[in-house]
């Protein structure tokens, strides 16, 4: 094996993290999603998604069919892939979101819901619930971010940051340490 000295910590690939990360983390929410509102409250996919587009477009978007479905799909992705673009950046700034991702995940899952909550939505063109979420609705935004959205981006966050070793194929974890073995 070669004497070369290896960082402690290779850098997660941008590709792999933003784009399969977030794209995994987008389709499990969005799965979840329709899944809980449809048997809480019977709410059909295409609502859903419509209700995802008022973000945009406000009430229009329940009257718009087909299009702003389609649209309400392509934000529920481009959000999950700006959370995983997010995650990547930080971890090229804070190594241990790579090293720990069952723990940071998380973490980054719930922190993103709250930032969601009362960052995002009250800018948006969404009508603004006169309401308190119901606590079984909160219990399943708080796990799906946390299981759903936070471990699949953090956890691809980790798996690209393994790099070949040698010709051989072998990929070396960022979080161990290698220590050469005579042969």
């Amino acid at each position: 094996m070669h004497s070369e000295a290896l960082p402690k910590l290779f850098r997660p690939r941008a590709t792999q993290t933003i784009l399969v990360g977030g794209g995994i983390a987008g389709l499990l929410d969005g799965l979840d999603a329709v899944i809980f509102y449809w048997l809480a409250y019977a709410v059909p996919p295409a609502v859903l998604f419509q209700s995802i587009a008022s973000g945009l477009l406000g009430p229009h978007s329940f009257r718009g069919g087909w299009p702003t479905v389609a649209l309400g799909i392509v934000l529920q992705f481009f959000i999950a892939i700006g959370a995983a673009t997010f995650y990547y950046a930080a971890a090229l700034l804070v190594p241990a979101l790579v090293r720990n991702p069952w723990i940071c995940g998380p973490a980054f899952g719930i922190g993103l819901f709250y930032f969601i909550q009362h960052v995002v939505i009250p800018l948006s063109a969404v009508h603004q619930r006169t309401a308190p979420m119901a606590v079984t609705e909160l219990v399943d935004q708080l796990l799906s971010h946390a299981f759903l959205v936070g471990i699949p981006i953090a956890l691809m966050a980790r798996r690209s940051a393994r790099l070949p070793l040698g010709g051989r194929g072998k990929t070396i974890n960022a979080c161990i340490t290698v220590k050469e073995r005579p042969f």
